[in-house]
């Protein structure tokens, strides 16, 4: 698709939360909270023309690598959140992505995203086909307080769950999906500590792809400040979460 007449270098959009979104206390799931995320990110790809649809037209992706997200309270059912987007660098084949979700004005949500360029038939990064260059960059402008960093996996941990991967997994790069790897956890942790919004950071690292049928182990590691999780398959760490508490 060709670049939008309303291109702009920093996108902002409206999202309604709905109850299809949202725990049963009323207010957004974590990981409903990284799609709406990632869905602003692809819109302003789109209207810039290195969407999905336009890189696949060089057997081409963005697959995300890393991500950290820093939350002062999340929207409810009902709200209109606004998500705004920039680039705060892309060059060859990686780029990193700065978000904000706002409520009636007032920042709750800052996001920093790590995405690489990825080739859905050699499974592999390369550097972006499509131009580029008039995306204006703000490498200045950070969304989040920390900048998303190499979660520490070196603690002991313990084995706390082992699971296939199934057709629901997966996304349109035929992998498992960003937010799956979340879900999986969060399943797995006191619900009181997301009922009552105790999550006040989280940080997520993709190292390995899983596909379908793919066994693999969800990893724990619990103080009184975090939590950590890592997925391994084979012995070979996939993916690893910390979450912070408040």
């Amino acid at each position: 698709m060709p670049i939008s007449p309303n291109f702009t270098s920093v996108l902002s959009k409206d999202w309604e939360i709905n109850f299809t979104q949202c725990t049963p206390n009323g207010y957004l799931k974590y990981t409903d909270l990284c799609n709406l995320l990632q869905l602003t990110a692809a819109a302003h790809s789109e209207v810039g023309g290195i969407s999905f649809t336009d890189m696949q037209e060089f057997n081409q992706a963005w697959v995300l690598s890393r991500m950290r997200v820093e939350i002062s309270e999340l929207p409810k059912w009902r709200d209109v959140v606004t998500v705004k987007t920039w680039i705060n660098s892309l060059e060859n084949s990686r780029s990193v992505r700065a978000l904000e979700m706002y409520v009636n004005g007032r920042k709750i949500v800052g996001s920093e995203t790590f995405w690489a360029v990825f080739n859905t038939k050699a499974r592999r990064p390369e550097p972006l086909a499509l131009p580029h260059q008039h995306f204006e960059l703000f490498p200045e402008n950070k969304a989040t307080e920390i900048g998303f960093s190499k979660i520490n996996l070196t603690h002991e941990k313990e084995i706390i769950f082992e699971r296939t991967v199934f057709l629901s997994d997966l996304d349109i790069v035929n992998h498992v999906n960003n937010v799956k790897y979340l879900e999986w956890c969060l399943d797995l942790i006191d619900e009181n500590k997301i009922f009552h919004q105790e999550v006040k950071s989280f940080e997520m690292n993709f190292l390995k792809e899983l596909s379908l049928k793919d066994k693999v182990i969800l990893h724990e590691c619990l103080n009184d400040t975090n939590a950590v999780f890592s997925i391994t398959k084979e012995d070979k760490t996939c993916f690893a979460l910390q979450l912070n508490w408040k």
